[in-house]
Parts: structure tokens; sequence; C-alpha cells
């Protein structure tokens, strides 16, 4: 029976099934960090249960941690409470951490790829939405809840029902200026923020096995924004490459025996699925959204559409914005790039790319969040931050940071950000505060520019 990416993994995967019910999925990697793993720990200590696989849980301080002086106390209390609770608990339950100080900290979807923990064919879970930017190493990845990680922690299993199977194809030349950023932008506009329910999405086609591997990380990031339960790319030799020389990657002979598996995981030829969509890569250009769902998004080119929806109007009338309307040109005071979604050394070498020789405008304030201390090694190693600085850009210290406004790097209220992130909800990035989802080389654009800018028009 011809298979799928997806169905192989999971099925390779599967303990046992409940009769027309759910499956008991095996899970490899369980990563973890200081907001949604308390409530968890705390339910196996109210009923006696040891943390059952240790070794396989990986802990990270992300999204509560500040990044200015991050060698000194956390001033918050709350956030405080959180990241003290996380080193409590992993030193109870002999969870390795990297925290605040140490050479691996940064973001969870971050430092997993870098590191070599994730790797082609696994299962991975996370109390984290984002936790599907691992599907790029063609790995089954998708974001749990507080009870669901306390049910890892006591059994390394899930019980979960299987989803359907999705694959979406973009195949053709890009534009040079389009980002992966904007393909994955360009496919949620197309398709809505509800077309992925109950599918775990398969992207394929030249231009995703064109991508390179933070490219992939950023679409499989982003595909649980179309509803879906997570991302998958087919792995391949530029993800053999990646993940070849990482630190907790397989070395020599095993290695070489892993790569002779990961070669047998991509979709059979044949295999169906249970929907499919196409789209010609010609047609992509830089994307930027409007409103307040990552559905929301237009060429930067194009003008707002127009609609009677009364969510529409409401989102609308939130971002200050009329139907109709372009944001080429719209003065902006805010730019941030970073997040789990672009906060990797290729993101910032594109931004920096751009911004080199080139000067900030004065009305803009625009952070540099790198997403681990390795990348924040590496932004200095190549010289980035003193092009980002010379330029009058802000370079922080690895965390969350302005992605959703849980430590001080907020946005204030009725101020535009042109953001890298993955979310534009309302007050995702701070009380009040309207984002505009771009690429990291539109979000540098803007902020030379003091506004919306058009790149592939420069």
């Amino acid at each position: 029976m011809k298979k799928t990416l997806f169905d192989k993994v999971w099925d390779s995967h599967v303990v046992s099934s409940v009769d027309n019910g759910p499956d008991i999925l095996y899970i490899d990697k369980h990563l973890i960090h200081e907001v949604t793993s308390p409530q968890a720990f705390n339910v196996l200590e109210d009923k006696n249960i040891s943390l059952f696989r240790p070794s396989q849980v990986v802990a990270t301080a992300d999204h509560n941690v500040p990044t200015e002086n991050q060698h000194l106390p956390i001033q918050d209390a709350l956030s405080r409470k959180q990241v003290t609770q996380l080193t409590t608990n992993c030193d109870r339950h002999g969870v390795t951490l990297y925290g605040l100080g140490h050479p691996y900290q940064g973001i969870v979807h971050v430092i997993g790829p870098e590191l070599g923990i994730t790797q082609p064919g696994m299962t991975m879970v996370c109390g984290d939405s984002h936790t599907s930017t691992h599907g790029a190493f063609g790995t089954i990845a998708f974001g749990i809840g507080t009870s669901q990680v306390a049910q890892v922690f006591a059994s390394q299993c899930l019980l979960v029902a299987k989803p359907k199977s999705m694959r979406v194809v973009v195949d053709g030349t890009l534009h040079p200026d389009v980002q992966p950023k904007d393909v994955i932008l360009y496919v949620i506009a197309k398709l809505g923020t509800d077309a992925g329910t109950g599918y775990f999405v398969e992207f394929a086609g030249s231009v995703f096995e064109e991508m390179s591997m933070e490219g992939r990380m950023t679409v499989c990031n982003m595909s649980i924004e179309m509803g879906a339960r997570g991302g998958m790319i087919a792995p391949d030799q530029t993800t053999f490459n990646y993940v070849s020389g990482r630190e907790f990657a397989p070395k020599g002979a095993e290695l070489e025996s892993k790569i002779a598996h990961w070669k047998t995981l991509p979709t059979d030829e044949g295999a169906t699925f249970d929907l499919e969509h196409s789209f010609p890569a010609e047609d992509i250009r830089p994307m930027i959204t409007y409103g307040t769902n990552p559905g929301m998004g237009i060429k930067i080119t194009d003008n707002i559409p127009e609609s009677n929806d009364a969510s529409f109007i409401k989102s609308l009338n939130y971002m200050g914005l009329k139907a109709g309307s372009k944001l080429l040109d719209m003065p902006i005071s805010h730019v941030f790039i970073g997040s789990c979604t672009n906060s990797r050394i290729e993101d910032f070498r594109a931004a920096a790319a751009y911004v080199a020789g080139k000067q900030k405008s004065a009305a803009v304030s625009a952070l540099i969040v790198p997403g681990s201390q390795q990348v924040a090694k590496q932004i200095v190693s190549e010289g980035l931050d003193q092009i980002f600085e010379k330029a009058g850009f802000i370079l922080r210290q690895p965390g969350c940071s302005a992605c959703l406004a849980m430590n001080d790097d907020k946005i204030p209220a009725g101020a535009y950000c042109v953001s890298t992130s993955n979310r534009n909800f309302e007050g995702r990035q701070g009380q009040g505060a309207r984002t505009l989802l771009a690429s990291p080389v539109t979000a540098a654009a803007a902020a030379v520019a003091g506004k919306i800018v058009d790149v592939s028009q420069n």
C-alpha cells in the first residue's frame, strides 16, 4: 500500500489503538518551557507519579525571559516565578534544562533543530502551538495542552486521534525578492485560517524542495495558522546536511544508518491524500497582513479587500484601516524581527543584507531579537551586529520577546508594528497594538523607510 510521509511516521509510532477511536502514539521527544509545564509537573506530584523518561525531555526558558540584562534577576515577579519553578521542576525530575545563562538557551523551536535534537521521522510534542516548526525535518510535531503534557510526562505516549492528510504543492520559480514567509502567508491568505482544521499538511513541490531548512521551518511553523494540526516537508539531502554535525545528532556509522532510514520516509509515488491544493510560484509576491488573523494577508501592492462580514469590519476597525485602501507607503513606528518563525541566522543575514549601508528612520523603533544564544553568537561573529547597530537597530538577547508580549518587549497601543512573528491577533504584541506580519526583509525595509515598502520594486 502506498503511504504518505505522514502515514509512515505516524503508523511507526502507534503503540496500540482504541477500537474505532484514537491511537496511543509514542513520543520521541518532549520539549518544555516555563509557561505550560508547571501545572503538568504538579499533576505528577499530586498523583505521586514519576517522570517516565526524563532523558527524552528537553527544557528551556523562552517566553517570559527578558531580552536585556539576562545576567540580572528577572524583575517581573510572575516571570521570575515561572522561570524559577522550571529550574526547580527540572532539577527534581532529572530533566535537561537550558535556562538563562546556558550557552544553549533560546526559543524552544529554535534550539531543538540547531542542536540536532530534532531529527527526521520523529514524533515531537510541546505545550506550545508552534511545535509544528519541527515538521520541516519530516517529523510529526504538534502542540499539546497542559493535561497532555502531564500525560506524556507519565507515559511518553499520547492518546490522540489520527488527523486526515492534506498536501499543498507550490511549483515553479519564485520572484527573487519573495521569502519563505511570503510563501506561507500567501498560502494562508488563499486557503483561510480554517482550511487545515482536522488535517496534517505536507508541503511539496519545487519551491519547498529548493528552500533552506530555515525557510522550511518558517513554513511549517505557520502551518497551524491555517488551522492544521501541523505541517511537514519530506527530508532530503538539504535536511541531512543540516542535521549532520549538530551537537546531539547521530555521528559516524549511526548517522549513515539513520540517513538510510530517513531516505525511505518521503511520500510514495501514487499515495493519496484526503485533500490537495496547488499554487503557481510565479503568482507570489512580498506579502503583508492587514487584519487580526494571519489569513488576512495581501500582496503589498494590493488593496485591502471589501467585505460586509461583521468580524472583518471589526478587525479593520481595530487596525484603524479601511477596505479598498492600500498599505503601501503607510507610516509605521515599530519593527520586530524575531520569534520562533523568523529568528534564525538566515533571517538576520537577509535583513542585514538589505540594511547594510542604510540608516533606520528616526520615527521607527526596530528590535532585532535572536532566537538563541547560538544565533546571537553567529550574529556577532559574522559582523551583522555592527551592520544593525550602525543602521540604528536595537540588538537584544534571545527570547520570544515582542512576539507575544509576555515580557517587557511590548508594542504601544495604537502603534503599527511590522513583525516577523506568526500571529497578528488583537493585543498579541501588547494591548491595543496593531501587528502587520511580514518577512524579515520587508520588516527591515519598513524600518529604513519609516513606512511599508515593496522590496521587489526597490
